[in-house]
Protein backbone atom coordinates (compact mmCIF):
# COMPACT_ATOMS: atom_id res chain seq x y z
CA UNK A 1 0.00 0.00 0.00
CA UNK A 2 3.12 2.17 0.60
CA UNK A 3 3.25 4.53 -2.59
CA UNK A 4 -0.92 4.47 -3.71
CA UNK A 5 -2.45 7.24 -3.64
CA UNK A 6 -5.72 7.66 -1.53
CA UNK A 7 -8.32 10.01 -0.71
CA UNK A 8 -8.70 10.72 2.75
CA UNK A 9 -12.05 11.97 4.03
CA UNK A 10 -10.95 14.52 6.88
CA UNK A 11 -12.68 14.16 10.45
CA UNK A 12 -10.72 15.91 12.51
CA UNK A 13 -8.90 19.01 10.63
CA UNK A 14 -5.69 20.47 11.63
CA UNK A 15 -6.60 22.89 14.79
CA UNK A 16 -9.44 20.96 15.74
CA UNK A 17 -9.79 18.62 19.07
CA UNK A 18 -10.47 15.16 19.92
CA UNK A 19 -14.71 14.54 20.38
CA UNK A 20 -14.35 12.63 23.66
CA UNK A 21 -10.40 13.30 24.96
CA UNK A 22 -10.97 17.23 24.41
CA UNK A 23 -7.44 18.09 25.60
CA UNK A 24 -6.27 16.12 22.18
CA UNK A 25 -5.46 18.47 19.99
CA UNK A 26 -4.98 18.15 16.18
CA UNK A 27 -1.69 19.68 14.46
CA UNK A 28 -2.23 17.79 11.48
CA UNK A 29 -5.12 17.17 9.47
CA UNK A 30 -6.66 13.38 10.66
CA UNK A 31 -9.47 11.16 8.65
CA UNK A 32 -9.98 8.02 7.24
CA UNK A 33 -10.72 6.18 3.65
CA UNK A 34 -13.84 5.53 2.57
CA UNK A 35 -14.19 1.82 2.01
CA UNK A 36 -11.17 0.28 3.06
CA UNK A 37 -12.26 -1.44 6.59
CA UNK A 38 -9.62 -1.65 9.21
CA UNK A 39 -8.75 -4.35 11.87
CA UNK A 40 -10.72 -2.33 13.79
CA UNK A 41 -14.11 -2.79 12.11
CA UNK A 42 -13.89 1.11 11.34
CA UNK A 43 -12.58 2.72 8.07
CA UNK A 44 -8.85 2.74 7.35
CA UNK A 45 -7.67 5.75 9.83
CA UNK A 46 -4.72 8.46 8.29
CA UNK A 47 -2.39 10.97 9.23
CA UNK A 48 -2.26 13.66 6.98
CA UNK A 49 1.24 15.51 6.68
CA UNK A 50 2.80 18.25 4.57
CA UNK A 51 -0.85 20.31 4.55
CA UNK A 52 -0.72 23.59 7.21
CA UNK A 53 -4.29 24.22 6.71
CA UNK A 54 -7.53 22.69 7.56
CA UNK A 55 -8.89 20.64 4.76
CA UNK A 56 -12.00 18.47 4.69
CA UNK A 57 -10.58 15.92 1.81
CA UNK A 58 -7.30 15.43 0.91
CA UNK A 59 -5.97 13.25 -2.11
CA UNK A 60 -2.08 11.69 -1.53
CA UNK A 61 0.33 9.31 -1.25
CA UNK A 62 0.72 6.80 1.59
CA UNK A 63 4.31 7.44 2.70
CA UNK A 64 4.83 4.87 5.56
CA UNK A 65 2.37 2.93 8.19
CA UNK A 66 2.56 3.60 11.40
CA UNK A 67 2.19 0.06 13.14
CA UNK A 68 0.81 -0.36 16.67
CA UNK A 69 1.81 -3.60 19.21
CA UNK A 70 -1.05 -2.44 21.38
CA UNK A 71 -3.67 -2.04 19.33
CA UNK A 72 -5.37 -3.60 16.72
CA UNK A 73 -5.35 -1.35 14.11
CA UNK A 74 -2.47 0.81 11.96
CA UNK A 75 -2.55 4.09 10.81
CA UNK A 76 -1.52 5.43 7.28
CA UNK A 77 0.67 8.82 6.88
CA UNK A 78 -0.05 10.65 3.36
CA UNK A 79 1.15 13.21 2.19
CA UNK A 80 1.15 15.22 -0.75
CA UNK A 81 2.99 13.02 -3.76
CA UNK A 82 6.21 15.16 -3.89
CA UNK A 83 6.60 15.76 0.01
CA UNK A 84 9.43 13.14 1.76
CA UNK A 85 9.32 12.86 5.65
CA UNK A 86 11.63 10.78 7.66
CA UNK A 87 10.51 8.81 10.56
CA UNK A 88 11.41 10.62 12.92
CA UNK A 89 9.60 13.70 11.52
CA UNK A 90 6.81 11.52 11.14
CA UNK A 91 6.70 10.58 14.66
CA UNK A 92 7.75 14.39 15.87
CA UNK A 93 4.35 15.65 13.66
CA UNK A 94 2.15 12.18 14.91
CA UNK A 95 3.54 12.52 18.55
CA UNK A 96 0.23 14.16 20.23
CA UNK A 97 -1.66 10.72 19.15
CA UNK A 98 0.94 7.81 19.39
CA UNK A 99 2.50 9.11 22.71
CA UNK A 100 -0.19 7.06 24.10
CA UNK A 101 0.65 3.75 22.09
CA UNK A 102 4.00 1.03 21.09
CA UNK A 103 4.33 2.15 17.96
CA UNK A 104 6.76 2.22 14.97
CA UNK A 105 7.02 3.67 11.45
CA UNK A 106 7.13 1.60 8.91
CA UNK A 107 8.11 3.09 5.40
Amino acid sequence: MIGDIVKVTVDRPLGSYHPEHKDMYYPVNYGYVKGIIAPDGEEQDAYILGVDKPVTEFVGKIIAVVHRFDDVEEKWVVAPEHLFFSKEEIMKQIHFQEQYYHSEIRM
